[in-house]
């Protein structure tokens, strides 16, 4: 208890950026094995200090290729936490976890987390994953990138469609043919699609 008030402690300190909060969390990887970062992730997490649950939403993501139940715990819980800071912290563990299966691999659990009823594991999917095709295997692969996002046109949450729009601006950067073919058969009629256009197409 006393080392998870300690690390809470320097956590606390962390006022801006997200790069102080990784480096905790490199040095508690450094320190314990993986079923003690694992505790010591669920402990920080307890804590209503902010910066002590992204520092435990950043371990999970790193610990959830060893254990899938990390990953429960970020699509289950961290999704519903209400602080936006945390919410940045699960995109960028979502992509850690892609990032460590392989995003090829990945895929099942991509689609299934965009089709998710809470829009903050559907925007985790489209945020974490920024620049899409700077990944693995949407690199080779753009035009499967650009459907799966363009899934999310039409989204209920404008938090969402945003994210997802400028996931697209991001792409159309680097394979604008494929952004245009795909966001010019949109339905603008749509007003939410619309919104969506409005991100993705700004530099077609």
């Amino acid at each position: 208890m006393r080392e998870v008030e300690g690390i809470i402690e320097k956590a606390a300190l962390v006022k801006d950026g997200f790069k102080p909060i990784r480096d905790l969390a490199d040095d508690a990887l450094a320190h314990h094995s993986k079923d003690e970062a694992l505790a010591l992730a669920h402990a920080l997490y307890r804590s209503e200090v902010h910066q002590a649950r992204m520092l435990a939403t950043i371990l999970l993501g790193r610990l959830s290729v060893a254990h899938l139940e990390a990953l429960d715990f970020l699509h289950d819980v961290v999704s519903q936490d209400p602080d936006w800071r945390t919410q940045e912290m699960l995109a960028m563990a979502f992509d850690t976890y892609c990032k460590g299966v392989g995003y090829e691999q990945a895929l099942p659990t991509i689609e299934r987390w965009l089709g998710d009823p809470n829009h903050n594991v559907r925007r985790a999917v489209s945020e974490g994953l920024r620049i899409w095709t700077h990944r693995p295997f949407f690199k080779q692969h753009p035009e499967q990138a650009i459907t799966l996002l363009a899934r999310l046109k039409a989204d209920d949450h404008p938090y969402v469609r945003k994210s997802a729009g400028n996931a697209l601006r991001d792409v159309s950067r680097f394979h604008k043919a494929l952004v245009a073919a795909e966001v010019g058969a949109w339905d603008l009629g749509d007003a939410r699609i619309a919104d969506t256009h409005t991100y993705a197409a700004k530099f077609l």
